[in-house]
């Protein structure tokens, strides 16, 4: 019966890469026994590239107009005469028509498929996020029987070593002359760059000698794909971008990508608006289409709305501010092999810091010309210790004209001390001068015992209307 995974062909020893001058005296001995590796990977399915195109001899032979002629049976004629000469008396057959052309012989023939699946020729790509899985077989082929073998594998990454296997405590008892001991290790793959599978077997030779064979099997992990992020901030909202690119050459499902904020952040995933026809149910999102990047090249873009978490502990969100989080992402490819990866840590862009927040919460929705209106203000203590007081006041502007907006009453608003992480909220009263769309510029703060003036506040637009 056939396994679903299939074999590739095994890596040759010979070819696995530099060896210590240990490993090299060892190998230079005669060894009764020797390894041979095979990566378990699925088969692939194989289009017949007979049944991608149809092609029909008439298409050459033929005007465009013989098989839509009213009389057909002179296509028949002209093919017949051509194909076969006139002592032949063989009669073509088929239906001159293009009906013919879009008949199935086989139901393989809608995918281009012959149904069969084909093993792997070579030990394949390995990438990132993937489960390294390898058939092994230490083999005796030697005319003696091998006992005692202690049998070892492990991975050796540039920074580490994974054990996969080590039968020190229970070694094999005998391997018998043209026997072998298979097993099969399994490993989940998270570094880059260069891998070599170790395998090692010491054990008694015919004669009684105790003999170490080291053979090396080397490979490179790749990175499955990429994902870039770019970092937009509108007032008090974050948006993040995140860009996927499939680097194999296989097809990606995604199962899941996943944006894991930071924990002063919540986020949302903005997505297109669904057809209205579109029903919502709970089956139907526990059954979600995979969304597919194609193979070599192939993108998807992702696009999350950062906000701050309701935590109001200033502390928390003055310190480590600029990590917004990671991504998880899950795949899967053709034939269903599954991957999983993990992002680094996505920074914001990095902003100055402000001790003191001012920014205005409310504005009417109708104000009225040369009448009172008033826009409510609050002022936040972003730091950890008592700031103020503070002196409010419409800044002059540059232009020579009047303003469009004058405060009305008190020129300068009085501010008492502010605690650390506090704040406070106060009213402006302000007058219009001028109908139609017009701004509010020039709300400025200043420190009083530190004599320090703070950027005015962002101009705000209103529209005045006539009573």
């Amino acid at each position: 019966m056939a396994s679903p995974y299939a074999g590739a062909q095994p890596v040759s020893p010979a070819a696995a890469g530099h060896q210590t001058p240990a490993a090299t005296a060892a190998g230079q001995q005669n060894h009764s026994l020797a390894f041979r590796v095979m990566r378990l990977s699925r088969p692939s399915l194989q289009p017949d590239p007979a049944a991608l195109l149809r092609f029909d001899p008439r298409d050459v032979f033929l005007p465009e107009d013989a098989l839509t002629s009213p009389d057909p049976s002179a296509a028949a004629d002209f093919l017949h005469r051509l194909l076969h000469p006139a002592d032949s008396a063989t009669a073509v057959p088929g239906d001159f028509s293009f009906r013919d052309r879009f008949l199935l012989r086989d139901p393989a023939d809608a995918l281009a498929l012959p149904g069969l699946l084909v093993l792997p020729q070579s030990f394949g790509a390995i990438y990132l996020g993937e489960t390294f899985c390898s058939y092994i077989s230490i083999n005796n082929s030697s005319s003696f029987e091998a006992r005692d073998v202690v049998i070892k594998a492990e991975i050796q990454t540039e920074r580490q070593k994974i054990l996969l296997l080590d039968t020190s405590k229970s070694p094999v008892e005998s391997i018998r002359s043209g026997g072998r001991y298979d097993f099969i290790v399994e490993h989940d793959v998270k570094e880059l760059g260069a891998h070599t599978l170790v395998c090692t077997a010491l054990y008694n030779d015919g004669d009684g000698e105790r003999k170490y064979l080291p053979q090396f099997f080397k490979f490179t992990v790749s990175n499955p794909l990429s994902v870039r992020t770019k970092v937009r901030t509108i007032k008090d909202i974050t948006y993040l971008e995140a860009c996927i690119e499939n680097h194999t050459k296989s097809n990606l499902y995604m199962d899941q990508v996943d944006f894991e904020p930071a924990q002063q952040w919540r986020a949302t995933r903005l997505e297109a608006d669904e057809h209205p026809s579109a029903v919502k149910s709970a089956i139907g999102d526990l059954c979600k289409q995979p969304v597919l990047i194609r193979a070599g090249g192939g993108i998807y873009n992702y696009l999350y709305q950062l906000r701050s978490s309701s935590d109001e502990s200033g502390q928390s969100k003055s310190e480590g501010s600029s990590i917004l989080g990671k991504f998880q992402i899950t795949w899967r490819t053709n034939l269903g092999e599954p991957g999983r990866l993990q992002t680094q840590n996505i920074h914001s862009t990095p902003t100055a810091s402000k001790d003191v927040d001012l920014r205005a919460t409310k504005v009417p929705p109708i104000i009225y010309v040369e009448r009172p209106f008033m826009v409510n203000l609050c002022l936040t203590n972003q730091t950890d210790k008592t700031v103020g007081p503070f002196e409010v006041f419409l800044a002059q502007g540059m232009s020579n004209g009047e303003r469009s907006v004058q405060i009305n009453g008190l020129q300068k608003l009085v501010l008492p001390l502010v605690e650390a992480f506090e704040s406070i909220k106060f009213d402006m009263s302000l007058v219009a001068t001028q109908l139609g769309v017009q701004k509010i510029s020039g709300i400025t703060m200043y420190a009083v015992q530190e004599k320090k003036y703070y950027e005015p506040l962002p101009d705000i637009e209103i529209f005045v209307d006539a009573e």
